[in-house]
C-alpha cells in the first residue's frame, strides 16, 4: 500500500508544526531532566523548591506551554497516522471529535493540577 500524507507532507504547516512541537519537547525535557538528576537529587528539599517555583508565574507559564506543546504534538501525531493508514469519512470526523474532546480534558486537567500545585495563581 503507498503511503499517504494527508496534511503531513514534507513542507506542509502541520508537518513544521509537530516538527517544532518535537524540537521544543525534547530540550525541556532534556532540561528538566539534567536539572533533576545532576544538579537537584530527588528529596524532600526539592519538592519544596519545585513548588516554590511553580509559584512563579514565569515557571506556571512554562508548564502550562510545555502541557499545550505535547499535547497538541500528540494528537496531531495520531491523528496524521490514521489518515495515513486510510481513515477516511465519517470515521475521520468520529476520530478527530474524540481527539479535540481528549486534548480538552487533557489541558483542563493539567491547567487544575497546575495551579493547584502552585497554590492558586491566577493566569
Amino acid at each position: 500500500m503507498a503511503e499517504r500524507y494527508s496534511s503531513f507532507e514534507a513542507g506542509g504547516r502541520r508537518w513544521l508544526w509537530q516538527r517544532i512541537t518535537a524540537a521544543f519537547l525534547v530540550v525541556v525535557l532534556a532540561f528538566h531532566f539534567f536539572l533533576l538528576h545532576f544538579v537537584n537529587h530527588a528529596d524532600e528539599v526539592t519538592f519544596a523548591m519545585s513548588q516554590a517555583r511553580m509559584e512563579e508565574l514565569t515557571y506556571f507559564s512554562l508548564m502550562i506551554l510545555f502541557l499545550l506543546t505535547a499535547t497538541f504534538h500528540g494528537v496531531n501525531g495520531v491523528y496524521n497516522a490514521l489518515i495515513n493508514q486510510g481513515l477516511t469519512g465519517t470515521r475521520k470526523t468520529a476520530v478527530k471529535l474524540v481527539l479535540v474532546v481528549a486534548s480538552a480534558v487533557v489541558i483542563v486537567q493539567g491547567v487544575r493540577t497546575a495551579l493547584a500545585w502552585a497554590g492558586g495563581v491566577p493566569l
